[in-house]
């Protein structure tokens, strides 16, 4: 048994509320539960009960066990002065105030109904599931589903605000720098992202807007700084980037401290650490100034526009430094801008409109629905289920549902598992 789940029953009275009498033999009834807090202090503020006939208005307090209110050292805190009723699963010994009257105190233990007590234990026992309620999904009607599902991502969008947020301003509100390093991070994917992004660290975005002025500066940045060119091969571009790099080094007095190796292996050639780099570099010689294009573009082709780039020619027949492949097209896919523009562009601009001062959430909740869904193991699994995600918004929610929601067990927080007890 958790308190939360106590919190879950009194909140919406999902107990047998007929001639109930406080441990202490007096009447009570109901009138209002209370607006539930969230923060210290007693559980529920300005809750209205009539205890023999009279009315009282306060606060309300929940324990497991009535004794637990000595052991939160409640009695010593004028913020529980105002508690007029204290309401527990067991009653188990009397709560004084600090003036030696008696708390009145109302156990729940013989009151809640067992088909709700099984879901509960069903939801929360040790049973090892994917998510708890995978045996026993309820439905849940389209209006409650459609609006938690905007709540989850919306969720979602404020965490990632919140520490794009936080690095902005060790960049000293630098959102060029910030997007430099996020869309690194991102072009390496899940396998690369912390090394690409250690790469961007380890330089500071003034040199690679000096770069930019020349693909073979860049490229040669950060192919280096990978430790990419640490190697012996023939190809004269391999050199001339070898070469420049080497000066870059020396002028700017470089190191490779902290920065993580890039991978090759289980990874497909496209998406091999050399190439996702000369995108990069690709990007930031096409486009100076590009946080200021993606805050200032409005419509969702446009945007793909710019991330239409291309490689130098030495991209398009290899991979690697030392084998030769078959020509190809190195321009981002459509698949790969629609990852760079739901997990880099929208939490961006999200994050810094927000700085502003300017809520532009719908807009983002827009451009999510206009992008298709995610396919990883965790929508997969959902799918599977029965729950479909029909679009990035819809795969960006489930996301969030599982990792803060359903892997801690916060179903009594989470409107399908309300559903579940709502329906017993």
């Amino acid at each position: 048994m958790k308190e939360e789940f106590l919190h879950y029953v009194w909140q919406f009275q999902k107990f047998d509320n007929h001639n109930l009498k406080t441990a202490q033999g007096q009447s009570l009834q109901i009138i209002a539960p209370g607006s539930h807090n969230h923060d210290s202090g007693p559980d529920f503020f300005n809750a209205q009960i009539v205890i023999e006939g009279q009315l009282w208005a306060g606060n309300v307090e929940l324990h497991i066990a009535s004794s637990q209110w000595y052991l939160h050292q409640h009695h010593t805190d004028t913020a529980y002065d105002s508690v007029i009723l204290h309401v527990v699963w067991e009653h188990t010994s009397e709560v004084l105030r600090k003036d030696t009257t008696c708390i009145p105190t109302l156990e729940l233990k013989n009151r809640i109904p067992k088909q709700i007590l099984r879901t509960y234990e069903k939801l929360f026992s040790a049973e090892t599931k994917w998510i708890p309620c995978e045996q026993s999904m309820p439905p849940i009607d389209t209006f409650t589903y459609a609006h938690w599902l905007e709540r989850l991502y919306v969720e979602r969008l404020e965490k990632k605000a919140r520490f794009l947020a936080t690095r902005a301003s060790q960049l000293n509100n630098h959102w060029e720098a910030l997007l430099f390093e996020m869309l690194c991070k991102n072009f390496g994917l899940k396998v690369n992202g912390p090394a690409f992004l250690s790469i961007a660290q380890s330089v500071s975005f003034s040199l690679v807007q000096k770069c930019s002025d020349h693909l073979v500066s860049l490229e040669a940045l950060l192919l280096g700084q990978a430790g990419l060119l640490d190697i012996v091969a023939e190809a004269p571009y391999f050199k001339e980037l070898q070469g420049t790099h080497r000066y870059i080094k020396h002028k700017y007095h470089l190191s490779g401290d902290g920065i993580i190796p890039p991978k090759f292996f289980r990874l497909r050639p496209s998406n091999f650490p050399t190439i996702r780099l000369a995108q990069v570099a690709a990007l930031y010689v096409t486009h100076s100034h590009l946080f200021s294009k993606v805050i200032t573009v409005r419509e969702m082709p446009d945007l793909y526009r710019l991330f239409t780039v291309e490689t130098s020619e030495f991209w398009k027949t290899h991979y690697t430094f030392t084998s030769r492949s078959k020509e190809r097209n190195t321009q981002l896919t459509g698949k790969f801008i629609d990852l760079l523009v739901l997990n880099t562009v929208l939490p961006m601009r999200f994050a810094y409109f927000r700085s502003l001062g300017n809520h532009a959430s719908e807009e983002t909740l827009q451009w999510a629905l206009a992008l298709p869904p995610e396919a990883n193991s965790t929508i997969k699994k959902f799918q599977e289920l029965g729950v479909t995600a029909t679009s990035a918004f819809e795969s960006q929610a489930l996301l969030q549902l599982k990792e803060f929601y359903c892997d801690t067990r916060r179903c009594l927080n989470c409107e399908i598992g309300n559903a579940m007890l709502k329906r017993t």
